[in-house]
């Protein structure tokens, strides 16, 4: 392998990060979304989750969300199960509440499963969550108009053993691969790439970051088209949103160009065309990844 490309690899590594100044940021900001529903509403616990609470969180911050869960007193359950307006009620009385704290705020908005506020730097999706007799959380899905079992702390611990298991390779590479699919314009939802990525990693030594780059686009082709269960045991394949199969195919697609353009870089590399090898690296993963120079 040139040492030029894993120099670009670990440049590339680099460039994912946020900055300690950036992660001060998102403490402040979270910390005070906790408490602006804690003042409103009885809450049992809250926590960060997402790709940010997994170390998976890329650069640039301002296209982030950073993920808080809060776990209400089962009252509001009790009064939005299947009547007052179900979760689409509960979560306008989470945006309702939030917007008492950010009145100025001029992008509060309710999605499916949260209530998310855009401010300047990045945005905060608001997820509110029960607990869940037998383990876990309930958190509403207002599109379906149920609820859905999950355990994000538990994602954390899966994601973190995986991290030790390949010698703190597994994280870095998940980020690349984000990455890729960010510079192809996020098609694949974030937390199904990582299960993925967890999945065909899986009982895999990482030797290096571009065969473990290719090695993912390789086995994503057939991976995308199964079904992907939650890590955390709960049965939901979290690929359910490409419920066609045109949509199906556009993913197989994008994984089938990765890899194709990821084999002619190792070969470019190997016969020693590593201008030429960085090039077709940066057709993989956009201007992410360094240049030649």
């Amino acid at each position: 392998m040139s040492e030029k490309i894993l120099e670009s690899f670990r440049t590339f590594k680099v460039n994912l990060e946020i900055t300690s100044l950036q992660t001060e940021t998102v403490s402040t900001r979270q910390q005070n979304v906790r408490e602006a529903v804690s003042n409103g509403l009885d809450v049992l616990d809250s926590f960060l989750t997402g790709s940010y609470s997994r170390h998976t969180l890329i650069a640039p911050l301002k296209q982030a969300d950073i993920d808080v869960i809060v776990v209400l007193d089962s009252k509001y359950f009790h009064n939005y199960n299947n009547q007052n307006g179900g979760q689409a009620g509960l979560l306008d009385l989470l945006k309702r509440v939030l917007k008492r704290t950010y009145p100025t705020t001029p992008d509060i908005s309710r999605n499916g499963q949260a209530v998310t506020i855009q401010f300047t730097e990045f945005a905060v999706d608001v997820v509110p969550a029960f607990n869940r007799q037998g383990g876990g959380y309930l958190i509403p899905n207002s599109i379906t108009q149920s609820w859905l079992p999950t355990d994000p702390k538990q994602h954390v611990q899966i994601w973190s053993a995986a991290n030790q298991t390949h010698a703190g390779d597994f994280v870095p590479l998940i980020k690349m691969l984000k990455a890729w699919n960010r510079s192809t314009s996020s098609f694949l939802r974030s937390f199904h790439l990582e299960t993925m990525g967890l999945q065909i990693l899986n009982n895999v030594t990482i030797s290096d970051f571009p065969s473990g780059a290719r090695y993912v686009f390789d086995k994503g082709r057939e991976y995308v088209t199964k079904k992907n269960p939650d890590p955390a045991g709960y049965g939901d394949d979290v690929g359910a949103y490409l419920n066609t199969e045109d949509k199906v195919k556009n993913a197989v697609s994008r994984f089938e160009t990765a890899y194709t353009r990821a084999i002619k870089a190792e070969d470019l590399a190997r016969r020693g065309h590593v201008s030429d090898a960085v090039k077709m690296w940066r057709m993989v993963f956009g201007d992410y990844f360094p240049a030649y120079g």
